[in-house]
C-alpha cells in the first residue's frame, strides 16, 4: 500500500494526516471515515522512518492480534440483520441492537464501530472496508450488491446462505483432517520422548564400548544432541522463522504469488485449493448473475474473492476478454481451469438466455467436485503417514540394533 499525507482544516487549524492506501481516491475515502475535517488536499508521500518501524512491528504481529469473528457468531448476525432490515427497521438501529446482544467481543466492537459510521452518512458498504479483515470480501461484495440492487435484505439472506455453506466445508475438512492430524501428533511426541529420554541411555554405552557407529546411529545421537542442548533455541527459530515467512507474504506481492504457485503443484494441495477456489467463484458469480447484475461487474466482484493470486490473475483474464466482446464461455476456456462440459454448459446458458441457472448447475457441479476431494481426504493422506511412520521406526531400529548387532558379532567373532 502507498502512503499519502493529507492536509485538513479541522477546528480552524490546518493539520497534515499520514494515511496508507491503494490509491489517492482510497485515501481520500477513508479519510473521511476517519476525520471530520474539511479535506483541503491529499498528496502520495514519503513514509516517515517511525511509521515503517510501527508499521513493521504491527504486521509482524498481526496474526497473534487480529481476531476474526467466529463464523457461527457472524452467520447468526448477518441473518439477524437480514431479519431486521426486511421488516422496516434501519440499518443503523439493527447494528446497535446486533451489537449490544451478541456475546462476541469482536462482533459487538465491529457492529458497535459500523454503526457509528452509519450514523455519520456513510454507506454499509464503505463502513464494512475498515473491518475487511473481520468480516471478509464476500460479506462487503454481498452488501455492495445489494445497495446496487436496492434489495439489501435479499442480499443479506443470500450472504448468510453462502456463509453457511462455506462453513459447513471447512467443517468437513476439519473432521477429515482431525484423524490424520491426531496420528501425526502422537508421532510427533512419541519420537521427541525416544529421541530425549531414550536415546540418551544408549549413547552412554556406545560411548563407553568407542564401537564406530553406523549412520542411522550417528544421525539419532545428532538429533539427541540437538534436541537436548538446542531445543529452546531451535523451537524460538522456527517461530521466529513462521512469523517472518507471514510477514512477508503479508506484505510482498511477488512472494505471495510465488508461494501460491508452489501450493498449486503441491500434491493434494493443489486439488483443494483448485477446487474450493473454483467452486466460491461460481457460487457468488451466479448470484451475482441471478440478481441482475452485468456479467463483466459481477466477474469483478467474484474474482476479487479469490485467495490464489495465480488463480485471480488467470480468472481475470476473462473480464478482459469479456469487455473486449468476447463471450463468457470463450473467455473462461482460454483460463485453461474449465472442462470442455463446464465451458458447453455456459455457452448453452448465453445461447439460451439461461446463463444464471446453467451458473448455478457448474456451482453445484464444482461444490460436488470438492465434496468429493474432502471426503477421501484422509484415504489419500494415509500413504504419507505411512511413509513418514515407517522412516521413523527405520530409524530408531537401525539407529540403536545396529551398533548392538555389530557388537554381538564381534564378541562371537573372539570367542
Amino acid at each position: 500500500m502507498k502512503y499519502f499525507i493529507a492536509t485538513i482544516l479541522s477546528k480552524g487549524k490546518k493539520e497534515e494526516v499520514g494515511i496508507y492506501a491503494d490509491d489517492r481516491k482510497q485515501a481520500n475515502e477513508l479519510m473521511k471515515l476517519k476525520h471530520s475535517g474539511i479535506i483541503i488536499k491529499i498528496a502520495e508521500g514519503e513514509e516517515p522512518l517511525e511509521a515503517r518501524w510501527r508499521r513493521f512491528k504491527v504486521d509482524l504481529l498481526s496474526n497473534v492480534k487480529k481476531r476474526k469473528i467466529k463464523p457461527d457468531a457472524l452467520i447468526a448476525s448477518i441473518r439477524q440483520l437480514a431479519v431486521m432490515t426486511n421488516a422496516g427497521i434501519s440499518i443503523y438501529d439493527s447494528l446497535n441492537e446486533i451489537a449490544k446482544s451478541t456475546t462476541d467481543e469482536n462482533l459487538k466492537l465491529v457492529f458497535g464501530k459500523l454503526a457509528e459510521d452509519i450514523n455519520s452518512g456513510h454507506s454499509l458498504s464503505k463502513s464494512m472496508e475498515n473491518f475487511r479483515f473481520e468480516l471478509g470480501n464476500l460479506a462487503i461484495a454481498m452488501v455492495q450488491l445489494g445497495e446496487k440492487t436496492g434489495n439489501l435484505d435479499d442480499a443479506l439472506y443470500s450472504l448468510a446462505d453462502m456463509l453457511e455453506e462455506i462453513r459447513a466445508n471447512v467443517v468437513k475438512f476439519k473432521k477429515a483432517m482431525a484423524y490424520p492430524r491426531n496420528v501425526m501428533i502422537a508421532m510427533a511426541i512419541a519420537f521427541t520422548v525416544l529421541i530425549s529420554y531414550v536415546v540418551p541411555q544408549f549413547k552412554t554405552i556406545f560411548e563407553e564400548l568407542h564401537a564406530e557407529l553406523p549412520l542411522p546411529t550417528q544421525i539419532l545421537l545428532k538429533l539427541e544432541h540437538l534436541f537436548n542442548n538446542y531445543g529452546l533455541y531451535v523451537l524460538a527459530v522456527l517461530v521466529i522463522s513462521f512469523s517472518i515467512f507471514k510477514y512477508l507474504i503479508n506484505n510482498y506481492k511477488d512472494i505471495r504469488y510465488g508461494w501460491h504457485q508452489v501450493l498449486l503443484k503441491t500434491y493434494l494441495i493443489k486439488n483443494i485449493i483448485m477446487f474450493a477456489t473454483l467452486s466460491r467463484f461460481t457460487l457468488v458469480f451466479s448470484e451475482l448473475i441471478k440478481a441482475g447484475i452485468p456479467i463483466a461487474e459481477a466477474l469483478d466482484t467474484s474474482i476479487s474473492m479469490i485467495d490464489s493470486l495465480p488463480l485471480k490473475m488467470r480468472l481475470s483474464s476473462v473480464r478482459m476478454a469479456v469487455e473486449k466482446g468476447s463471450s463468457l464461455h470463450e473467455g473462461l476456456q482460454e483460463t485453461g481451469l474449465f472442462e470442455n462440459m463446464i465451458i458447453q454448459m455456459i455457452s448453452a446458458g448465453e445461447d439460451s438466455g439461461t446463463l444464471d441457472t446453467m451458473v448455478g448447475k457448474v456451482a453445484e457441479y464444482y461444490k460436488m467436485r470438492f465434496d468429493a476431494i474432502i471426503e477421501g481426504l484422509a484415504e489419500a493422506i494415509e500413504p504419507i503417514m505411512l511413509l513418514i511412520l515407517a522412516s521413523m521406526v527405520l530409524l530408531l531400529a537401525l539407529g540403536i540394533f545396529l551398533p548392538m548387532w555389530d557388537m554381538g558379532n564381534a564378541v562371537h567373532g573372539r570367542k
